[in-house]
C-alpha cells in the first residue's frame, strides 16, 4: 500500500531475543517462571490488603494500586514476549502497537507517581504523626492515585500521537515490544522533535518524582535521626526500607533506559535494561514488601491461618 512517496507500514515484527537465539528456550522458562511469580505475588498482595482490616491504612492503599498497576503493565508486555520467544507469531498491527505503547506509558508513569505518592506519605507519618489521619484523609489518597493515573493517560496520548503521526519505511522492531525508541527508528524522516520531545517527557517524569521523592527522604532522615530511642529509630527506619528498595531499583532502570543519549548502548545491553524493568521491578513489589514488611508477613499469617484446619 502507498502513501505519498512512502510505503504504509500496517504491521511490524519483533525482532525480539534474536541475538540469544540458542537461548531462547531457557530465557522463555526464566520469564515465564518470573512472571508467574509477578502475577502471584501482586495478587496475593491486593488479596491481602483487601481483605485484613489491620492494612486498611493509606500506605496499603498506595501498595494495593502499585500492585494492580504493575499486574497491567506486564500484561501488556510478557505474554507477548514469551508467545514470540517460542516462535509464535511476532508481528504486531500498527494498531496492536500503538496499543500496546498507550498502555505501556500509561501504567509505567502512573507506577512513577504511585512511587511518589507512598514517598509523601511514608514523610508525612514520621515528620507529622499527629496530623497524619488529618492529612492523609480517603480523599487526599483518591485524589493522589488519580493525579498519578491522569497524568500517565496525557503523556501516553502525547506520545503515542507523535510517534504514530510519523511515516515509516521499515517493519522490524529492534525489541520485544512496540517501546518509543525502538519504533521511531522506523520512521522515513528525521525525529530529532520527537527524541527531544521523549527526553522532555521522560525528565518530568522520572527527574520530578524522583526529585520529590528525594526531598521526602532527607527529610524523614533529618526526623528519623531525631528520635531518642534506638528501637524507635529502628521501627521508623524499618517503614521506610521497602518502599525506598523499590524506588531505587525502579527508577534507576528507568533513568538508565530513558535518559541516556540514544547511540549509547547496544541493542542487546538496551533489551536487558528494559528487562529489569518489565520484569524484575514488578516482581520486586510484592517480594520486598513481603519480605521485609512486619505487617504484611502477619496479615498473611492470619490468612493462611485461617484456612487451616
Amino acid at each position: 500500500m502507498e502513501g505519498g512517496n512512502h510505503t504504509l507500514i500496517i504491521e511490524f515484527v519483533f525482532q525480539g531475543f534474536s541475538s540469544f537465539r540458542e537461548h531462547q528456550l531457557t530465557l522463555f522458562v526464566v520469564f515465564l517462571a518470573l512472571y508467574i511469580l509477578t502475577l502471584a505475588g501482586n495478587v496475593v498482595i491486593v488479596t491481602i490488603i483487601r481483605t485484613d482490616r489491620h492494612l486498611h491504612t493509606p500506605m496499603y492503599f498506595f501498595l494495593s494500586m502499585l500492585s494492580s498497576s504493575e499486574t497491567v503493565y506486564t500484561l501488556v508486555i510478557l505474554p507477548r514476549m514469551l508467545s514470540s520467544l517460542v516462535g509464535m507469531n511476532q508481528s504486531i498491527s500498527r494498531a496492536g502497537c500503538a496499543t500496546q505503547m498507550f498502555f505501556f506509558v500509561t501504567f509505567g508513569i502512573t507506577n512513577c507517581f504511585l512511587l511518589t505518592a507512598m514517598g509523601y506519605d511514608r514523610y508525612v507519618a514520621i515528620c507529622n504523626p499527629l496530623r497524619y489521619s488529618v492529612i492523609m484523609n480517603k480523599r487526599e489518597c483518591v485524589q493522589l492515585v488519580g493525579g498519578a493515573c491522569s497524568i500517565g493517560l496525557i503523556v501516553a496520548m502525547t506520545q503515542v500521537t507523535s510517534v504514530f503521526r510519523l511515516p515509516f519505511c521499515a517493519t522490524k522492531v529492534a525489541h520485544f515490544f512496540c517501546d518509543i525508541r525502538p519504533v521511531m527508528k522506523l520512521s522515513c524522516i528525521d525525529t530529532s522533535v520527537n527524541e527531544i520531545l521523549t527526553v522532555i517527557i521522560s525528565v518530568l517524569v522520572l527527574v520530578v518524582p524522583m526529585g520529590l521523592v528525594f526531598i521526602s527522604y532527607v527529610l524523614i532522615i533529618s526526623t528519623i535521626l531525631r528520635i531518642p530511642s534506638a528501637q524507635g529509630r529502628k521501627k521508623a527506619f524499618a517503614t521506610c526500607a521497602s518502599h525506598l528498595t523499590v524506588v531505587i531499583v525502579h527508577y534507576g532502570c528507568a533513568s538508565i533506559a530513558y535518559l541516556k543519549p540514544k547511540s549509547e548502548n547496544t541493542r542487546d545491553q538496551d533489551q536487558l535494561i528494559s528487562v529489569t524493568y518489565t520484569v524484575i521491578t514488578p516482581l520486586l513489589n510484592p517480594v520486598v514488601y513481603s519480605l521485609r514488611n512486619k505487617e504484611v508477613k502477619d496479615a498473611l499469617l492470619r490468612a493462611t491461618g485461617r484456612k487451616l484446619p
